[in-house]
């Protein structure tokens, strides 16, 4: 008979060690895995139950360590760590790469033309915007006229973005208006990612002692979370839209299938740039919640957060 599996292993924490690039990297190998867009509703569902049944002292018999693993990283994969929701599967960062992939080639491809570079940022912007709250951080519910209202105005802010860069191309020779698709994503990820998250911006969120006991709402936590995810978003478009470029002029759209296989370790390696569970000391927090700690919890001097991927 095989021996109980210990109730011992901490499945709230990553696998690997998150104070190494390394450990973050491994983590999220497995979490932005493309396969897993490809598991049936019964895998997940099977995942959720042990997962959680796991965390309230309750073990399937004949579970290994391996497979209570494998369960956690589908869990992670598909529902939020905040909401304990399942996620939209496009929104998903196991749908980046293989979504991702098809909407930068055909960005890369139809870019000389306005209407093209309307289309396919409009699409890509969407995309970007469903990722984006989807990924967010916390878990308070945005109404649909907040989200529509933030939808619209980053998809906008971020197409406008790209239109005028696309007039600069135009003035440019042929091999730098080929940077003119990356240049639009990163400066439309910076417009994007904070319109589709400004209700952290405007309301903060959840902060947490090492333990794991919620202290309050921060904006100053989500302002670092942000500007933590831009940047992530940022590196993972260089392999695709940075490097083809300089290939792409001479070779077309041979070097963009070659290039673009780097998504896949792009994803993964840009969202491990960061731990998912950031962190900041009490002293940067607004001063009305640091006052609260000091009263309620005196010996925290470090918050940690859901920076959102």
């Amino acid at each position: 008979m095989s021996e109980e599996l210990s109730l011992n292993i901490n499945i709230k924490e990553p696998r690997w060690d998150q104070g190494t690039f390394m450990g973050r990297a491994k983590h999220f190998f497995m979490v932005t895995d493309p396969r897993n867009v490809l598991l049936s509703s019964e895998t997940l569902e099977e995942a959720r139950v042990i997962t959680e049944n796991y965390r309230a002292g309750i073990t399937k018999p004949g579970l290994s360590e391996d497979e209570l693993w494998r369960a956690k990283y589908i869990y992670d994969s598909a529902f939020h760590p905040d909401t304990g929701e399942k996620m939209f599967v496009i929104g998903r960062m196991s749908a980046q790469v293989p979504v991702n992939m098809s909407i930068t080639g055909c960005m890369l491809t139809f870019y000389r033309t306005t209407p093209a570079v309307v289309f396919w940022q409009w699409v890509n912007q969407s995309f970007n915007a469903v990722v984006n709250y989807t990924n967010r951080s916390g878990d308070a519910p945005m109404t649909v006229n907040q989200l529509g209202a933030a939808y619209v105005s980053a998809t906008t802010g971020a197409v406008v973005t790209a239109l005028g860069l696309k007039s600069l191309a135009s003035r440019l020779p042929p091999i730098a208006s080929r940077f003119v698709p990356f240049a639009a994503v990163a400066a439309a990820n910076c417009i994007n990612i904070p319109f589709m998250r400004q209700r952290e911006l405007k309301y903060g969120i959840p902060v947490m002692d090492e333990n794991g006991n919620r202290l309050g709402e921060s904006p100053n936590a989500a302002k670092q979370a942000i500007m933590q995810v831009v940047v992530s978003r940022i590196g993972m478009a260089v392999p695709a839209m940075a490097i083809p470029p300089v290939i792409m002029n001479a070779l077309e759209k041979k070097a963009f299938m070659k290039v673009s296989r780097l998504l896949v370790f792009a994803t993964p390696l840009c969202c491990a740039l960061f731990p998912q569970k950031s962190s900041m000391s009490v002293s940067g927090l607004e001063e009305d919640l640091q006052e609260r700690i000091r009263e309620t919890s005196p010996n925290t001097t470090t918050v940690y957060f859901n920076k959102g991927l």
